[in-house]
């Protein structure tokens, strides 16, 4: 373990401290909401910056409202490791899932600073303004800027108030013509580095702190759409009904069980369903539902998916019910680079826990980086595998191991190229 830090854990103690000072900032008191571009995006980026300065970073809002900071090498305009996660939530969030990748960035750039060390590449590090799509359901729009990938057609969607990306940017302050400097090219950039929290329970059930993530996992998501006829409830024969929501009951049941039955790590999900009219003594007649799929590979995916529509169909046409089905979402499958993911086992082991490597289910801002760079993802356990949720947790002695894990990683860290990776 680092000499400097190993046995005070002051990294660890500082990242909590920070975690709290960044958690009070919210919509409401009780309930951890920051949505992107309120007034608690603003203020939140303000304590983020001062503290990305305190580092000693140059820091500044990019065009998105990502809080950019930059600690140079031994020389000035050197090619960067960049380091960072998202700052804003979904709503009554818990106060780790982004903030920890962040401000865990933020303070191994200061003990660098604190000790007047330097390396032959800069630092930058970067909190993502817009990662969970909450106020205009689209994700990843932070990154996304950065990445070049940024679709201007998005500036256009309305928040539930009514109110334009494009009028909400323009009234924070940012210029949504100029959304396009906040971009990189990859010769600016030698990898992109997360570290997150799980959110999930596997690191806790192998008693880690912190695990390499391989790849981040591709989703689909569809609107399904099952139409039959409404009816009463007490004078439609069974045998005569097309229930809608019976025959979405089933469909629900079976992208359950093909889920649990696959070998490939497939998982489903139907998180939203909406049956109408809606009334105790009417048989339904349309009913609407989301599905979610993903997989470590977007092959497996594709054919689950493929897999499950047909399923549907065949029960859509048992039933005697019109089917819509649409593709609302689709992301690829990100795969980490091999040659960091090496040296990420190597600082792992180096802080004297055993290199363990896992998926990961959730989405993360790498799905965007990877088209401006190689990207790698350091897991830390949380409590109960819980996230998306205020009892969301993260031991402060989990916090310090990832945080020395990711300073070896950057003390150490080795540009592609000058490996036999």
């Amino acid at each position: 373990m680092g000499p400097e830090i190993a046995a005070t854990g002051e990294l660890g103690r500082e990242i909590v401290r920070r975690i709290e000072a960044l958690g009070a900032i919210s919509e409401m008191p009780d309930h951890l909401t920051r949505i992107f571009l309120s007034p608690e995006h603003r203020a939140a980026a303000d304590l983020l910056l001062s503290w990305m300065r305190d580092a000693g970073m140059a820091a500044h809002l990019d065009a998105i409202g990502n809080v950019c900071g930059r600690y140079e090498g031994d020389r000035t305009g050197l090619p960067c490791l960049m380091l960072g996660s998202h700052y804003d939530t979904v709503r009554d969030a818990g106060k780790w899932d982004g903030p920890l990748g962040l401000i865990t960035a933020i303070s191994c750039v200061a003990d660098l600073n604190r000790r007047g060390k330097r390396l032959p590449f800069a630092v930058e590090v970067i909190g993502f303004a817009d990662e969970e799509g909450v106020r205009f359901a689209s994700t990843l729009l932070g990154s996304r800027a950065v990445a070049g990938t940024f679709d201007e057609s998005v500036l256009g969607s309305k928040d539930s108030a009514g109110l334009a990306m494009r009028d909400a940017l323009t009234t924070f302050g940012l210029d949504p013509d100029h959304i396009g400097t906040a971009a990189r090219v990859r010769g600016e950039l030698l990898a992109y580095v997360e570290l997150h929290i799980e959110q999930g329970p596997v690191l806790e059930g192998l008693h880690l702190p912190v695990g390499i993530v391989t790849a981040i996992a591709g989703a689909t998501r569809l609107a399904a759409s099952l139409t039959g006829m409404a009816g009463h409830a007490g004078t439609v024969p069974m045998l005569l009904r097309r229930d809608a929501l019976a025959g979405s009951a089933e469909c629900i049941v079976e992208i359950e069980q093909f889920c649990r039955t696959d070998l490939d790590g497939h998982v489903g999900t139907v998180g939203d369903i909406d049956a109408r009219p809606g009334a105790t003594n009417v048989i339904p007649g349309q009913v609407s539902f989301t599905i979610d799929i993903r997989a470590p590979s977007d092959a497996h995916r594709k054919l689950a998916v493929a897999d499950i529509v047909r399923r549907i169909e065949n029960i859509a046409t048992r039933r005697k019910l019109q089917l819509q089905l649409d593709v609302t979402h689709e992301n690829r499958t990100v795969p980490c680079a091999p040659w960091l993911r090496s040296q990420m086992s190597e600082a792992v082991a180096a802080e004297g826990f055993r290199p363990f490597e896992l998926a990961s289910g959730a989405g993360h801002d790498g799905m965007a980086m990877i088209d401006v760079a190689d990207v790698a993802m350091l897991f830390v356990r949380c409590r109960g595998g819980i996230s998306h949720h205020p009892d969301e947790h993260v031991d402060p002695a989990d916090a310090d191991a990832g945080a020395r894990v990711l300073l070896r990683l950057i003390e150490n860290f080795r540009p592609r190229g000058t490996t036999s990776e």
